[in-house]
């Protein structure tokens, strides 16, 4: 048996990722999450709490790693984003390594990466895809959450790579306008790679 298809999964805040890294799990592919890794290695017992005590000491609260003491740190400090990502990298590395490992019979394993092309996690990937919405509908979307304002999503668009940058390098784009064209599309983009393996 071949490894599995690597497809890397992303899009900018507002664009239907979440929703379409579930339609591909419901569809049976196992989908490994960045940012649920994240929270699993920040809770108590995580394996970074105990690094990023030591670098960060004030960032734990209640023996788990508190995104809001570690934000408040990392407005302060230019140079304490690197030691955070020289720490939480190599562990999200590991996790999604195992992941895969754990899933040698998968013909096609989802990873999902919001900072996919950001970190050049998309290397260890055999295709990219890409989830896109005009504009004035991802702003919609994102204003729509509770405590969101216009002004922190202008400063979380500034820190992403613009979308149109993100489509360009992208193997596939799936516009993410109504939920039955979207999961049309991922079922197609399925088949598709499927197809090509088979090929």
């Amino acid at each position: 048996m071949s490894r599995p298809f690597l497809l890397g999964l992303t899009g900018s805040i507002g664009m239907g990722k979440s929703t379409t890294a579930a339609m591909f799990a419901s569809e049976g592919v196992p989908v490994w999450d960045a940012d649920a890794c994240v929270h699993d290695l920040y809770a108590i017992g995580g394996a970074a709490v105990a690094p990023i005590a030591a670098a960060f000491p004030e960032a734990i609260i209640d023996r788990a790693v508190s995104r809001d003491a570690l934000k408040s740190r990392l407005s302060q400090d230019k140079q304490a984003l690197n030691r955070l990502e020289s720490i939480v990298h190599p562990l999200t590395t590991q996790s999604r390594t195992e992941f895969i490992a754990a899933h040698p019979n998968a013909d096609l394993i989802l990873l999902d990466i919001p900072l996919l092309f950001e970190t050049g996690a998309d290397q260890a990937c055999d295709a990219t895809l890409v989830v896109t919405a005009p504009q004035d509908l991802q702003r919609a979307r994102v204003l729509a959450r509770p405590g969101m304002t216009d002004a922190q999503l202008d400063l979380i668009l500034a820190r992403q790579m613009p979308d149109a940058q993100k489509r360009a390098r992208a193997t596939f784009v799936i516009e993410t306008q109504s939920l039955e064209q979207t999961h049309a599309d991922v079922r197609h983009l399925i088949a598709q790679i499927r197809e090509s393996r088979d090929a």
